[in-house]
């Protein structure tokens, strides 16, 4: 089973939604992740859910596209989280076809968190997504046991655990944590590359995943492992900012390469598994 590819939005941030359209066409993507609310106060998001002619182009560019919107970034959960307070996002995500919403654990109250995490879910599921819940080593959710942990709590059909094979590697997740994710709540992976050993410090753990993934296969993560453990065909996001590499590279042998890389890596997996 061939598994949709994805262009998240952190490997192309500086590209507005309609230019990520045309890019994810140009290099053979099937879907694409759009961050409409900015991961840290300053950095970059586009807010389609507060420009209502900017949706509304974006919904009619998707009209006569192969490429789907798949996943929408990101719904922080704080101490003072208000699920309400994310309807429009949601409406919108609903009209661009989403079908998932990354969510960071940013409350370390795990009573408040998994209550929040709660009512977020039902929220999704009256829009038709799923509330994909990152673990991060950083933050208040730093492993897969954590995730499933939170998860477990919700009810109804938009509970899920987004596994980044980033994170995956830079916390205390094991291949057997991966396993024991209920299968219902892998709805998509994502997917890079990353120095070992693994830089130490929160500061530096978040520099490196916003700025300095590396391409499959240069790194030393066990992608391989990662991915014989998850479902065959789950829907896979290349999430792989670096700036650096992309420049150098230039986007188009840049986008080709992730492309490429990612197909060998999940071919190689489904070859050792027949």
């Amino acid at each position: 089973m061939t598994a949709p590819l994805g262009l998240a939005a952190l490997t192309v941030l500086d590209t507005a939604p309609l230019a990520h359209v045309d890019l994810a066409e140009r290099h053979r993507f099937d879907t694409i992740g759009l961050r409409l609310l900015p991961a840290a106060p300053g950095t970059t998001a586009y807010p389609l859910h507060e420009d209502p002619v900017a949706l509304d182009e974006l919904v009619r560019r998707l009209a006569d596209s192969p490429v789907e919107v798949f996943d929408l970034e990101i719904i922080r959960i704080g101490a003072g989280f208000d699920a309400e307070k994310y309807r429009s996002l949601l409406e919108a995500g609903a009209r661009l076809g989403a079908r998932a919403v990354l969510v960071g654990a940013d409350d370390f109250d795990r009573a408040r968190l998994t209550d929040s995490y709660a009512s977020l879910a039902h929220l999704c599921a009256q829009y038709g997504m799923v509330a994909s819940l990152e673990f991060m080593p950083w933050t208040a959710v730093p492993d897969a046991k954590s995730a499933v942990e939170v998860v477990s709590q919700a009810d109804g059909p938009a509970r899920s655990v987004l596994v980044d094979a980033l994170h995956v590697d830079r916390s205390a997740t094991t291949l057997d944590d991966l396993a024991a994710i209920p299968r219902e709540w892998l709805h998509y992976a994502q997917m890079c590359d990353g120095s070992v050993p693994a830089p130490h410090g929160d500061a530096e753990l978040i520099r490196h995943a916003r700025e300095e993934r590396l391409v499959p296969g240069t790194g030393g993560i066990d992608l391989a492992g990662i991915w014989a453990t998850l479902p065959a065909g789950l829907p896979v996001s290349i999430e792989l900012p670096n700036e650096l590499l992309r420049r150098a590279t230039g986007t188009t042998a840049w986008l080709d390469r992730l492309v490429a890389t990612t197909r060998r890596v999940l071919g190689e997996v489904a070859g050792a598994v027949l």
